[in-house]
């Protein structure tokens, strides 16, 4: 596995419930500002294979990237994370400012 996929996983497995990162916060955090869609491909091809909490990745404007006809995905993701104590406002966003983790 190439440093920034294990990085951006162990970012990704990092995030505690309840908070969210975005796409391209990871890929900065992995060392690749730029990598915003290398994260989209490590969250299709990885979650499952290392158990990554792909539902708490969002994208830029605090909303559900997932379209809603992926398998349900979007509706899924949505559930978990108000599952786990996070909350969308009208616009169906996520407010960054007040769930968005950083690592240490």
């Amino acid at each position: 596995m190439e440093k920034f996929t294990e990085q951006a996983v162990a970012i990704i497995q990092a995030i505690p419930p309840g908070r969210v990162m975005t796409y391209g916060q990871v890929a900065a955090e992995a060392g690749n500002p730029r990598g915003a869609r290398q994260i989209s491909r490590i969250l299709h091809s990885m979650s499952a294979k290392y158990e990554l909490p792909w539902h708490r990745i969002i994208n830029a404007q605090g909303g559900i990237s997932t379209p809603e006809n992926a398998e349900g995905k979007g509706e899924t993701q949505r559930e978990r994370l108000i599952a786990e104590g996070v909350q969308f406002n009208a616009n169906g966003r996520v407010s960054l400012d007040t769930y968005r983790w950083h690592p240490d």
